[in-house]
């Protein structure tokens, strides 16, 4: 993508950071986030770049959608507050920002004559089903509140894309993580959780024996996905994963084995919304946008110990 005006909603976040550091090198970007769950810091030494313009405010502000959405030509919407326990704790701020906030990007962009909008679903949307890989074709079985904002959101995408002609493309990421993942929040996503704990020799603590398992995905391949789904002409929905699937055992040692360190493993029950096995078939995604994994987990984790380490 080049020479090209885009928005990303949620920009000083985790995956929105990620997403702004690559499309500001050949295009203008305008990055929309409240700071209530990013930090600025994640982009604070490009906003003086004159490819980058940050506006403080929420994706809720419709009035400030409008005005910001007029002449550009993608959104990447990346805006949420994430994470299934928080959602399970303040259900209705959860939906208001998630379910809400998407329908006033979807209406700005149909007013503004975006040309496409890619979101960022979840894989939370499959829950529990017993079923893998997971599909895009399969029933859904929200387990959390935040499942069910992700599932409405792309509802919303697909009524948008068939009543009024906006093209739009949903992403089901599974289990993202990588450089500028906040690992001090209380909702912190086990990865960056673990190796900050694991990094100041601090024993981490799984939820369940550590037997469940989960198919990560590096942020740089998720990067690639939402560019490549922008500039397709493909809409619908569309899991974007590792493709392969590790036990939450197996995922600490071998982020111990990176960091060099053997510590003991705490283990808690199991907490509600959790489900217990998730793999991705991508095939959809390979076949349709061209998505490919770049990074196999161990490269993935390597990086992004290094990058932890060199924050400290």
């Amino acid at each position: 993508m080049k020479g090209k005006n885009v928005i990303v909603t949620g920009g000083a976040g985790f995956i929105g950071s990620n997403l702004v550091r690559e499309l500001y090198k050949e295009n203008e970007v305008i990055v929309i986030d409240d700071i209530s769950t990013g930090h600025l810091e994640n982009i604070k030494e490009l906003i003086d770049n004159q490819n980058i313009s940050f506006v403080e405010g929420s994706i809720t502000d419709l009035d400030l959608l409008q005005k910001k959405f007029k002449n550009v030509d993608y959104v990447f919407h990346e805006a949420a507050i994430p994470s299934v326990p928080r959602s399970i704790k303040e259900p209705i701020k959860s939906n208001y920002a998630n379910i809400n906030g998407t329908l006033n990007v979807l209406v700005a962009a149909k007013d503004n004559d975006i040309q496409k909008v890619v979101y960022a679903s979840s894989s939370s949307a499959y829950g529990d089903t017993p079923t893998l890989p997971k599909k895009e074709d399969m029933n859904l079985y929200p387990l959390s509140p935040y499942a069910v904002n992700k599932i409405t959101g792309e509802y919303y995408c697909t009524v948008f894309t068939k009543v009024y002609g906006l093209s739009t493309v949903s992403l089901r990421y599974f289990n993202v993580y990588g450089q500028r993942q906040d690992p001090s929040s209380e909702y912190a996503a086990v990865i960056p959780n673990f190796i900050n704990l694991i990094l100041n020799d601090k024993s981490p603590t799984i939820y369940g024996d550590g037997n469940q398992t989960r198919d990560f995905t590096y942020v740089k391949d998720v990067v690639n996905a939402n560019i490549l789904a922008a500039t397709s002409n493909e809409t619908g929905n569309y899991n974007i994963a590792g493709g392969e699937r590790i036990s939450i055992n197996d995922l600490t040692k071998t982020i111990m084995d990176i960091c060099g360190k053997d510590l003991d493993i705490k283990y808690k029950d199991p907490r509600p919304g959790d489900i217990i096995h998730s793999l991705a078939d991508i095939s959809k995604a390979e076949k349709k946008l061209g998505f490919e994994i770049k990074f196999k987990l161990t490269e993935g984790l390597l990086e992004t110990v290094n990058w932890y380490k060199n924050q400290k």
